[in-house]
């Protein structure tokens, strides 16, 4: 599960406005003057407020007489209104709107010219902590409505054409690889051709859905119909060098209760014309904040459907059910279920991420899960599949990281018609597993078992859970892993270029640490079948993948598939690959599908898509 990123602590619009601005006063991006902007210029306007970089050459000061068209009002979340210079000056890198920040409901209109005295500043959303760019805007105004009905200042289209190829520029280093100092390049990076456009009034085209609408309200489209595309009509997340420029988040102005936000998933199509104001958020960046909002058309996409294995076929998959647990309503239990029978064709073996204990959240000290998995087994049963035995290790309370309470781990489930457990008893929580030579063959000291359960890559994460299993004849080991998440991380929209990713170090860390038990069956066993499995919280191109596969021990099995399918989970309106299966040089020949039954939908059982290798071992 990947959320919504955390903010450390509360902080106040006004706390973070005033913290970035003595940030970039001991920067020395501001003068520290604290005259009034008015005071020997009476023709200030928005463009010298906005500036050529991201940080205002104003911010700290009081300005006054500020005029503009109101292009926006929200009356929820951040209050206040967008105002715009219908006399733009001629210079590409300077925005000539900027947001009002009122604190509580703003009593203008759109289409109203007004004249605004107050404090200009510079907001980042989540804090200074968070690595995101910062919002120009004037708070503490007094406005002044000078008339209303005027016509809106033609907006900006946004379009493949407008958009730069190139995403960023480098951060300055003498900076701390900040791009917060750097002259703005419109028309070299995408990052500054959206920057000199914010907080003015903006429009897209016909735009295609590239993730679909959330809880929130809020969906992704791409203006760029061709960059990176795949057949089922996403944006597909290649590299770390190729960040998908044409990606826009979409919100809306007007409160929900009065026009519902459309339905849309991965593929639709937003047609029509979307116009409003050019914002900056916490949690998507730049965003288009729709005024006018254009028209879904669906493109149904469908729920993919894996092959069943043939009868000689070993099927494993791999399925993050998201916090599973009692409490959950049938009805989730129910798809869930449905999906592993229907659209995963029944797989022998399931590593399952997520599992809860058995009450949830509730923060009581349990931390048996059988409830959950009983009352999974059985909708699989009444699904139409089969008999689906389990095994797991209950963790510590509170030591794997996830809802407090929650207590999640990893599951094997497995038909027992088709496979066999090999139980050896002593693994637990805290004691993990080994391998020994059993007359020439690898084997696991406890099965089920934990893998180094006492190493500090694993604090307050969850430890790989390995399991013996035997197919025809055959053993096959399999590791079902749910490594640490990317909380913590800058957005692809940070003002450090390239953005830090500090979750990378413990998924390193962990991934060294599956590899080192892998090798140390491919030492007693060359031909050791060994399939590592699960919520790797990493891309396939990541340091975190290329740990795990380190020494030829492990292949990343999604590299099988076109460029264009590689993808788990759908983020930002990226898709991308989180969830893998890898496979050791003992395992050939083998089948792979990422099943896309989730991540591109808005009616989701879970945020991810299931994966399933076959093989004959």
């Amino acid at each position: 599960m990947r959320s919504r990123p955390q903010v450390t602590g509360p902080i106040s619009r006004s706390a973070a406005v005033a913290a970035v601005v003595a940030s970039a006063l001991a920067a020395g991006l501001l003068a520290g003057t604290t005259a009034s902007a008015a005071d020997g210029e009476t023709s200030l306007r928005i463009h010298d407020i906005q500036g050529t970089t991201r940080i205002s050459p104003y911010a700290g000061k009081q300005v006054t007489g500020i005029e503009g068209i109101v292009t926006g009002v929200r009356s929820y979340g951040s209050k206040g209104f967008w105002i715009q210079d219908p006399q733009a000056d001629d210079d590409a890198a300077t925005s000539e709107g900027v947001f009002v920040f009122t604190g509580s409901n703003p009593t203008v209109a759109v289409g109203d010219a007004v004249k605004v005295n107050g404090l200009v500043g510079e907001y980042v959303p989540g804090g200074l902590n968070s690595g995101n760019q910062s919002a120009t805007q004037i708070s503490k105004p007094t406005v002044t409505v000078v008339s209303s009905g005027n016509p809106l200042p033609e907006a900006e289209h946004i379009n493949e054409y407008s958009v730069p190829e190139q995403y960023a520029p480098a951060g300055d280093a003498a900076a701390g690889g900040s791009i917060n100092g750097l002259a703005l390049a419109p028309d070299t990076y995408a990052l500054d051709y959206y920057e000199s456009l914010e907080g003015m009034n903006v429009r897209i085209g016909t735009s295609r859905v590239v993730g679909a609408t959330d809880p929130y309200a809020e969906l992704w489209v791409t203006v760029k119909g061709w960059e990176n595309s795949n057949k089922r009509g996403g944006t597909v997340y290649g590299s770390y060098e190729s960040q998908n420029t044409g990606r826009l988040q979409v919100q809306q102005l007007a409160p929900l209760a009065q026009q519902p936000f459309p339905v849309a998933n991965v593929g639709d199509r937003l047609t029509g014309t979307t116009e409003g104001p050019l914002d900056f958020n916490q949690f998507g960046g730049y965003t288009l904040v729709a005024r006018t909002l254009g028209t879904v058309v669906s493109k149904n996409l469908p729920r993919e459907t894996t092959r069943a294995q043939k009868p000689g076929e070993l099927a494993v998959a791999t399925y993050n059910v998201e916090n599973l647990d009692p409490s959950d309503p049938q009805e989730k239990f129910d798809a869930l279920a449905k999906a592993v029978v229907e659209n995963l064709a029944s797989p022998d073996i399931l590593a399952l991420e997520e599992i809860q204990d058995n009450n949830g959240a509730k923060n009581d000290g349990t931390v048996a899960a059988d409830q959950t998995l009983t009352k999974f087994t059985d909708a699989i049963k009444a699904a139409g599949g089969p008999a689906y035995a389990w095994r797991s290790i209950d963790p510590e309370n509170n030591k794997d990281g996830g809802e407090p309470g929650g207590n999640i781990r990893q599951v094997f489930l497995f038909n027992p018609d088709r496979v066999s457990f090999t139980d050896r008893d002593g693994g637990n929580a805290t004691t993990g597993t080994g391998v020994f030579d059993r007359e020439g063959h690898a084997a696991l000291t406890h099965s089920p078992g934990r893998i180094d359960p006492a190493n500090t890559a694993w604090d307050s994460s969850r430890k790989p859970l390995a399991g013996e299993f035997v197919f025809r004849g055959r053993t096959v080991f399999v590791i079902a892993n749910h490594f640490g998440s990317k909380g913590g991380d800058e957005a692809l929209t940070s003002h450090h270029q390239p953005p830090a990713r500090p979750s990378e170090a413990k998924r390193l860390l962990q991934a060294q640490a599956v590899n080192t038990f892998v090798k140390d069956l491919i030492q007693v066993q060359r031909n050791a079948r060994v399939i590592t499995l699960g919520d790797i919280n990493d891309f396939e191109f990541s340091g975190t993948t290329k740990a795990l596969t380190d020494g030829g021990a492990l292949y990343p099995a999604i590299m099988s598939l076109p460029r264009s399918e590689r993808y788990s989970y759908v983020y930002q309106g990226n898709s991308q690959v989180l969830d893998q299966i890898l496979t050791s040089p003992g395992v050939k020949n083998f089948s792979y599908d990422s099943v896309h039954i989730n991540a591109e939908f808005s009616d989701q059982n879970s945020d991810h898509d299931p994966q399933v290798l076959r093989f004959i071992p």
